[in-house]
């Protein structure tokens, strides 16, 4: 195994005397007779505190594992057993899948990773071809949802003019969600063979993919009405499968930034519009963050990835299948697997050389 040893205090990977104070605070709370006087702040609670005792009972099932497989050695240094030296090839690999997850699960500890992610899914110049691309995307977005056990509702749907779509907007549900998706962010390539081409000539494609975090309401952001732009609109073509088809889909448009959020997906034009102005309100507060990473990153005289924008990963459907992630290289030649969700191994390398920076 690879792995470094993983120290119970601070300084090490994380802090275990800290968790187990934090969840000696919780019970406390979840113990006062007026816990439940907010429901939502109780939920939120509760939450927390399940996920601080997930990552302290998993510490203590690797601690647990590492002494029975200690114990195994010593008893196979002693006497050469078969059946001994299977179980403590069987308990490592076991170990290194936990401890691999267990560290991938720390990397995500900036304050956002563990909430809800909308993603939108926007095809580049080029028509049909790039529309086609987009839903590819989508269906395997969709798909590594489903694998995760995440949930994901559709707030945004524009149908293609003859296939695919001009975009999509979901909201994606699960913890870490953000945490994991916000690796997705930035330009796909598509390279392969036209469907729509009758000369059957090779086309290029792409698709920008940007992700936030779902933020909760008492984030202080203000939005001057005079700054923004709000359109209503009515949901039609495929995409009305997803989303009501009613006079109540709402559109803002941030003037100064240029941002757009859409919703369709509510009950009515309120619904939509709260929808779309709290995504609004997580993009203004996104770039705020940015800039003052920006910023500071200037200051230490740090030179910073471009994100937004650039290219991160290339799909080849032809003349040879191959999937490669340029910031890591990391790359398979199973393309069908990835288009059917297959994509953590590219996610997981994105967030590990985001700390080796």
């Amino acid at each position: 195994m690879k792995q470094e040893p993983m120290s119970k205090t601070s300084g090490g990977l994380f802090d275990l005397e800290k968790l187990e104070t934090d969840i000696a605070e919780f019970d406390h709370m979840m113990a006062d007779p007026s816990f439940w006087d907010n429901q939502e702040k109780a939920q939120n609670i509760i939450k927390e505190a399940n996920e601080k005792k997930e990552v302290t009972q998993t510490f203590s099932k690797m601690e647990e594992m590492i002494e029975e497989t200690s114990i195994l050695l010593d008893m196979l240094k002693e006497e050469e057993d078969e059946d001994i030296r299977a179980e403590i090839e069987s308990n490592l690999t076991e170990l290194d899948q936990i401890v691999n997850q267990f560290e991938l699960d720390m990397l995500l500890s900036d304050p956002y990773d563990k909430n809800n992610a909308i993603m939108e899914l926007h095809p580049g110049a080029g028509g049909t071809e790039s529309q086609d691309w987009g839903e590819m995307l989508y269906r395997m977005y969709t798909r590594w949802v489903e694998k995760k056990g995440f949930t994901y509702k559709v707030l945004d749907y524009q149908s293609g003019d003859e296939a695919g779509i001009k975009s999509v907007t979901i909201l994606v549900s699960g913890t870490n969600a953000y945490g994991l998706l916000k690796a997705e962010k930035g330009v796909h390539r598509l390279v392969r063979i036209s469907p729509f081409d009758s000369s059957g000539r090779r086309h290029t494609s792409f698709v920008s993919i940007d992700v936030i975090p779902e933020i909760s309401d008492d984030i202080d952001i203000e939005i001057n009405p005079d700054d923004i732009r709000v359109d209503t609109f009515r949901a039609s073509g495929a995409g009305g499968q997803h989303v009501n088809k009613t006079d109540s889909a709402v559109r803002i448009t941030h003037k100064e930034t240029g941002f757009v959020t859409s919703s369709q997906a509510g009950r009515s034009q309120m619904a939509n519009k709260e929808q779309a102005m709290n995504m609004m309100k997580a993009k203004l507060y996104q770039k705020e963050m940015e800039e003052k990473e920006q910023e500071m990153a200037e200051i230490r005289g740090e030179q910073k990835e471009i994100g937004w924008g650039s290219q991160i990963r290339s799909y080849v459907f032809h003349p040879y299948s191959m999937v490669k992630d340029h910031r890591t290289d990391t790359e398979t030649g199973n393309v069908d697997a990835v288009m059917d969700g297959d994509i953590d191994p590219f996610i997981d390398a994105y967030l590990r050389s985001t700390m080796k920076k």
